[in-house]
């Protein structure tokens, strides 16, 4: 458990975290005590250098007996900081508050930091002092320094706390990288669970969520709406299957019925066998378009067909359909109106849009009776409005809690049983739909049935500008 933890991303990404915000505080810090430390170093500098300069003076005024005078009254006062020191060449004490001379070394600048004494103060600490030193004429020495107890104090603690500021923020962002790593790890097992699950074949499994709408969330929600596509195409796949045996079978029983009639028929008349091979190739040439159908459908379902999509004109796909089922409704005592208001184009693929209305009108005709009317409206897309193509008959129509119903394959209701089709029109109309993005509604037509096709409203406007702007730009 904990080798996985400490190998998800979001703990090495805590941890990068950790480092980066760790080594930005201690920049601070640093700054800050180094800003801290050296002004007051800056400004014992300046006091003793003040303090120097007037000595100096002193002892040029007043001699070393003045200069003498005025350490021991300096040094004489209480509650005070300041070291003084004044020695022969010869190193014995003329005046001051030290006990001697320091060992340690001066600097390049001239500046000794050494120890007062091992304890000092009321807090019990090393006394430490910082001074600079002269050698007056005659060799006599003269230094002149500060106690620097309380800044070592000082510099001490801002060390200390800088240390444990390190350690608490270190400790923090561990705990806070392990529990971030441990929660997000908790989530991606719960997706890897999912995924198992599926991969073994149960197909209903779904990624939980937690509804907060992080990244996780998102992709939670990704995955289910995935696994929800493939288990409708995997359930389409198996109707498909079953519809398929089950519908195909009476009519490959007959095509065979048929041959195997002919064979047994004892008859020289060449007319027998001509009727028998072309209700042969009727038999086929139906069985060839519930393939194609099929074809079509999972083709639409599938994507592929958007790689062709293209600047779609639909007032000539209404036309083209309408001039070609005109004659039909005719024959059967219809009328078939279509009308166009406004000139939209739409992206899509133009074989399939063809073939959509096709199907509608084709089921109009097949289902409205002698002297009804059927009504083909294609309304252009603008300002607020979507490019609607609308398919309406007199016919019996279909009942409300069967148009879902209708639009899976092969299915056809009791009434249309009697009629030529394999049920396959509406479903491959459904799947166009969805290929182009538009919404499919099935309506009462008060009598008959009423089909509208929306397409996009934002989509149709802009891509209707665009090939509008190109046929001007080619004529």
């Amino acid at each position: 458990m904990l080798k996985k933890l400490l190998r998800t991303s979001a703990f090495r990404l805590a941890i990068l975290y950790l480092a980066l915000f760790v080594v930005s505080v201690g920049v601070i810090l640093m700054v800050v005590y180094r800003t801290t430390a050296g002004f007051l170093e800056q400004e014992i500098g300046e006091t003793i250098a003040l303090e120097v300069a007037g000595l100096q003076d002193q002892y040029r005024n007043n001699g070393l007996g003045g200069l003498i005078d005025v350490v021991r009254e300096r040094s004489a006062l209480t509650n005070n900081n300041s070291i003084y020191l004044v020695t022969t060449p010869t190193g014995v004490i003329l005046a001051g508050n030290l006990s001697g001379w320091p060992a340690a070394v001066p600097n390049a600048s001239g500046w000794t930091h050494f120890k007062v004494s091992e304890y000092g103060g009321a807090t019990d600490r090393p006394s430490t002092a910082q001074a600079i030193s002269f050698t007056l004429p005659g060799h006599y020495r003269l230094l002149v320094g500060r106690d620097m107890s309380e800044i070592d104090q000082l510099r001490d603690r801002m060390v200390q706390s800088l240390g444990w500021i390190l350690g608490v923020t270190a400790m923090l962002g561990l705990g806070g990288g392990l529990l971030v790593g441990r929660g997000a790890m908790l989530r991606i097992e719960a997706i890897n669970r999912t995924t198992r699950q599926i991969m073994a074949g149960d197909l209903s499994g779904r990624v939980p969520r937690r509804g907060d709408g992080d990244e996780i969330d998102r992709l939670a929600g990704n995955l289910n709406a995935m696994l929800d596509r493939i288990e409708r195409l995997m359930t389409g796949m198996r109707q498909v299957a079953d519809s398929v045996a089950h519908d195909l079978r009476t009519p490959l029983t007959r095509l065979r019925s048929r041959i195997e009639l002919a064979l047994i028929q004892e008859t020289e008349d060449p007319e027998v066998y001509r009727t028998v091979l072309q209700e042969t190739i009727a038999e086929a040439d139906r069985l060839l378009s519930t393939f194609a159908a099929l074809l079509s459908i999972a083709e639409a379902e599938s994507g592929t067909r958007r790689a062709d999509f293209a600047p779609v004109d639909l007032v000539e796909v209404v036309q083209l359909a309408a001039d070609l089922y005109e004659p039909v409704a005719e024959e059967k005592g219809q009328v078939l109106r279509a009308e166009a208001r406004g000139n939209p184009v739409v992206m899509g693929n133009g074989q399939l849009l063809s073939q959509v209305v096709s199907n509608l009108l084709d089921n109009a005709i097949k289902y409205t009776p002698s002297g009804g009317r059927i009504t083909l409206l294609l309304e252009g897309s603008g300002p607020g409005r979507a490019a609607r193509i609308t398919v309406a008959d007199s016919g019996p129509g279909i009942p409300a809690d069967q148009r879902q119903k209708v639009l899976q394959r092969f299915v056809r209701l009791d009434s249309a049983r009697a009629s030529p089709g394999n049920g396959l029109g509406l479903s491959l109309v459904d799947a166009v739909a969805t290929l182009h993005g538009a919404r499919l509604e099935l309506g009462d037509n008060e009598p008959g049935l009423r089909v509208t096709l929306t397409f996009p409203k934002a989509a149709a406007a802009k891509r209707d500008g665009q090939a509008r702007a190109e046929g001007a730009a080619r004529a």
